[in-house]
């Protein structure tokens, strides 16, 4: 069975709209910010869609990851036909319809726990799910990484995409040693984020702290609210991201005195 298609074809309905850097910016911050996806896999025992909720966080590539007990019955259906969905995107108050969300289409990598990446994904997971410290190192639990193929995005009523797999990734030539040496230390550093948040207009929460960077942007996260600020470009190394993060808060303090 061939994998969905990473464009749309000349037959495509016409309601889709021509993506933009608007749309590509929507689509990506949707994967990013997202604590958990509803995670669509082929059932390994009926052949049936079947759908389930994981957590999740993204690689510095912009690659979803999730992390699974090979008890449960997705793991074992990944294992069996790597092909899956997932939907990212809350809906808030009103209609649900009219909320942003996307479905990315992707292949599911399992991550060997011997290796620099598995490390770099633990670290990055508990980041964000700082509980799942219980359990992630149980010998049946593992990281899967979702890489896409492609993705549909609705970002309300009207504003309907087709997206490339190219279209939600992220830095093609990063050094990922360098960047995780980033994240542990900015991390620290930004414990308490609070400032950082007002900067960038996250919504009112108390005790934000940094849980990510990459090239295109950093992730913030405050219980169970998870914001992502994007970058105006994607930055060429660490420590550019660093001292834009540095220029964000400068211009907060300068304001703050005028």
């Amino acid at each position: 069975m061939s994998l969905p298609p990473s464009a749309p074809s000349a037959e495509k309905p016409s309601v889709l709209r021509e993506t933009d850097g608007e749309a590509r910016t929507l689509a990506r911050r949707l994967v990013r910010s997202a604590r958990f996806v509803s995670l669509a896999v082929v059932d390994h025992e009926n052949g049936f869609p079947a759908v389930s909720r994981a957590l999740t966080t993204t690689d510095l590539d912009g690659v979803p990851i999730i992390l699974v007990s090979a008890l449960a019955r997705h793991a074992r259906s990944l294992a069996a036909d790597p092909r899956c969905s997932l939907l990212a995107g809350e809906p808030g108050k009103g209609d649900p319809l009219a909320h942003a969300r996307i479905t990315v289409f992707a292949s599911a990598e399992p991550v060997p726990k011997d290796g620099d990446v598995h490390a770099r994904l633990r670290s990055r997971f508990l980041a964000k799910h700082p509980k799942a410290a219980l359990y992630i190192d149980f010998g049946d639990f593992s990281f899967f990484r979702l890489v896409p193929t492609s993705a549909s995005l609705n970002g309300g009523f009207g504003r309907a995409y087709a997206l490339q797999a190219c279209d939600l990734l992220i830095g093609a030539n990063v050094n990922a040693e360098d960047w995780q040496q980033l994240g542990e230390r900015i991390m620290i550093k930004y414990q308490d984020a609070s400032r950082l948040a007002e900067a960038v207009g996250a919504p009112k929460a108390s005790n934000y702290r940094l849980c990510g960077i990459d090239p295109a942007g950093f992730d913030l996260i405050s219980g169970n609210v998870s914001f992502r600020h994007d970058f105006h470009s994607e930055i060429s190394s660490p420590e550019v991201a660093e001292a834009e993060v540095k220029q964000i808060l400068d211009v907060v303090q300068t304001l703050r005195k005028i």
